[in-house]
């Protein structure tokens, strides 16, 4: 089950912070956790965001991991506005752009 929060800003738009495992293929360890961060105009939009990238089952039952300060600097100043990293709580690590996380996908066609 996916643990997470989110925090509404001042300007009505919020940052929801979810971890998730690692998925399968990722450039994440395999069979850890990692920490997704999504800035959107409301928290429908931003898991809708995330199941649009194919996590599917992303769900956001209550407000037990609220992104941090920090968190919320790294995604409101990434142009996307969707960043991960490891979970385990290492601050050294920087954030990735989420396209990052998902292995890449061949085209049908392409040799």
């Amino acid at each position: 089950m996916a643990g997470g929060g989110f925090m509404k800003l001042p300007g009505g738009s919020v940052v929801v912070a979810l971890s998730l495992p690692t998925p399968p293929g990722g450039a994440a360890p395999a069979g850890g956790r990692v920490r997704v961060l999504v800035h959107a105009v409301n928290r429908a939009r931003a898991l809708t965001r995330l199941r649009n990238l194919g996590l599917r089952a992303v769900y956001l039952r209550g407000n037990s991991e609220p992104p941090t300060p920090d968190e919320i600097t790294a995604v409101l100043h990434h142009p996307d506005g969707l960043v991960w990293r490891a979970d385990p709580g290492d601050d050294t690590e920087s954030w990735h752009p989420i396209a990052t996380l998902f292995p890449r996908r061949r085209r049908a066609g392409a040799a």
